[in-house]
């Protein structure tokens, strides 16, 4: 088994290295023109008016994370064992995600979050005994994780899809020996991103930097030194679009509204949609803030059927939301998009409900 993953490595070095030489031609590109948000040189959803609500610019999307999720701790990986198999599997997982994303796109979905860390795939977890990593404790990659992620990545740009794509999750960070391992991490990750040529990949650092991260340089503190280090790193004259996000009802601060290029909030623990509106129009009254988005990309409060919900509330004071779902205390493996492991399809009432109110929506 070992001889068989040291060939497996050393092809895949081989044929990154080919690749990162001659990279494909892309199609999907993101940019950011003041508040909105733009796809090949066109606002999203071009002159789109709901309910008396702009929708052009916004980037409606969902927390997808366990796309490439995988757990190298044999006391725990048994826990996350497909029912009709009995057993895990990192490939399947994967390629079930790739399945599921043109049917997202129909229904109206422009992008998704993606964590090379994941997140907690019981939804919420006080201990994070599990092994999920794209990072080795040295910030170098593993290979089995970024072929995955290639994967996803090639088929979002094939579908015109944008990918939130975090680099580190609480729980999990701490897997990264020290600081230099982080920055090397962010390094290696960045600048494979745009040699690789990627232009529909914009950053998260890290999710929620203000819940329990081990390493100071992850904290609120100085977690705008990484976004200020990818902003920096370029290639070919390009960059990457980066910022990082709060726990629920968070406000962002002033150091990394100074430095980000879009704001990520999250609504959890927000039930009442008021309280949303209030968090955007907080956040764009921060002396640092400048016209750019707001994007909602964790929310995991629903009543898509009522007239006002937080989805709503969002969409009323020009914000994108994200939709998060996961597996509630006795639902089947039909439910939830965090939890482990995963039916990527939409099929559940709650995830129909969404995808039913996206559309209608962006018109589609």
């Amino acid at each position: 088994m070992r001889t068989l993953r040291c060939r497996f490595i050393v092809v895949w070095v081989l044929w990154a290295t080919v690749s990162l030489a001659n990279p494909p031609k892309r199609h999907t590109k993101v940019s950011i023109k003041g508040e909105k948000f733009y796809i090949n040189g066109k606002p999203t959803f071009p002159k789109r008016i709901w309910q008396g609500y702009s929708i052009e610019g916004l980037l409606p999307n969902s927390r997808m994370v366990q796309g490439i999720f995988d757990d190298i701790n044999p006391d725990t990986r048994t826990q996350w064992a497909y029912p009709d198999t009995q057993k895990w599997d990192a490939d399947r997982n994967t390629n079930e995600f790739i399945e599921a994303m043109p049917v997202w796109k129909q229904h109206g979905l422009l992008a998704f979050t993606l964590n090379l860390q994941g997140g907690s795939p019981q939804g919420y977890s006080k201990d994070q005994p599990w092994h999920n990593s794209a990072f080795n404790a040295d910030g170098s990659w593993s290979p089995y994780y970024w072929h995955r992620l290639k994967k996803i990545l090639d088929k979002a740009d094939e579908q015109g899809m944008v990918v939130i794509l975090g680099f580190f999750y609480f729980g999990q960070d701490e897997r990264l020996r020290d600081e230099a391992a982080v920055v090397r991490a962010v390094d290696n990750a960045t600048q494979w991103i745009l040699e690789e040529g990627y232009e529909n990949v914009i950053i998260e650092v890290n999710n929620e930097c203000n819940i329990r991260y081990d390493h100071p340089i992850l904290q609120p503190e100085r977690v705008h030194q990484l976004i200020v280090r990818i902003k920096n790193t370029k290639h070919k004259g390009r960059r990457l679009l980066v910022s990082t996000s709060y726990g629920g009802g968070a406000i962002p601060r002033e150091n990394v509204v100074k430095e980000a290029d879009f704001l990520l909030l999250h609504g959890n623990g927000v039930s009442d949609p008021t309280k949303i509106v209030e968090m955007v129009e907080k956040t764009s009254a921060l002396p640092s803030y400048r016209p750019m988005p707001i994007v909602f990309n964790e929310d995991d409060h629903f009543d898509f059927d009522k007239p006002m919900n937080n989805f709503v509330a969002a969409t009323s004071v020009y914000a994108s939301w994200g939709f998060f779902d996961y597996r509630m205390k006795n639902e089947g493996l039909e439910e939830g998009y965090q939890s482990v492991p995963v039916n990527w399809q939409i099929s559940s009432p709650r995830k129909k409900a969404f995808f039913t109110k996206l559309k209608e929506i962006v018109g589609l």
